[in-house]
């Protein structure tokens, strides 16, 4: 007979869940297993059964947002970079705490804890592609890719990171500005 599934897909996913909450508003060094565990009404032996510890938690809640925000990526890449510019904004505002851990709170994480750096990197390769691909088209300037890759990152990254923290003037239209930006970047890299 079949020892019964104690720890099923669900519950691994509850727990990404509640622990990328919980870094959110606790910061990632304030977070225990044992809130994790409470948060997602189970114990720490699932906790450490599916994850072995905090530092793999961690970890593991940074590749499931890499992938979630690669697959988001990958969905927009038919239509350009405007089309991946707004699918960056439109994930980072439906996961917040995911957001802000993969692309910053892992710098105030005390264990030893790193997001899988190939999952981190292939979650802009429609980015990288779309560069490549107006390049040989002719309608983005020569440059090396990874310096556009990187400069068009940084503007997008920069303004959804300030939106999420509401840092700007009250009442500020983030969705213009940040249509603004995205306008302005492909006048920058036009060929």
């Amino acid at each position: 007979m079949a020892r019964p599934t104690l720890h099923d897909a669900a519950l691994r996913e509850r727990l990404l869940e509640v622990t990328a909450d919980l870094v959110d508003r606790e910061g990632p060094a304030r977070v225990s297993l044992r809130q994790v565990a409470a948060g997602a009404d189970t114990s720490t032996t699932a906790v450490y059964s599916l994850f072995g510890g905090k530092g793999k938690l961690l970890a593991a809640v940074m590749d499931s947002g890499f992938a979630s925000f690669g697959a988001s990526q990958r969905a927009a890449a038919g239509g350009g970079l405007e089309a991946l510019g707004l699918a960056y904004r439109d994930w980072a505002l439906a996961h917040p705490a995911l957001y802000r851990l993969m692309f910053g709170g892992a710098l105030a994480i005390p264990a030893d804890c790193s997001p899988d750096a190939e999952a981190a990197g292939n979650s802009m390769a429609p980015l990288r592609e779309a560069i490549a691909d107006g390049q040989a088209s002719g309608t983005l300037r020569q440059a090396p890719l990874e310096v556009i890759a990187v400069s068009i990152w940084g503007q997008v990254h920069g303004l959804v990171s300030l939106e999420l923290a509401q840092v700007g003037p009250p009442g500020a239209d983030w969705e213009s500005a940040y249509r603004a930006a995205l306008q302005a970047v492909a006048r920058a890299w036009a060929a």
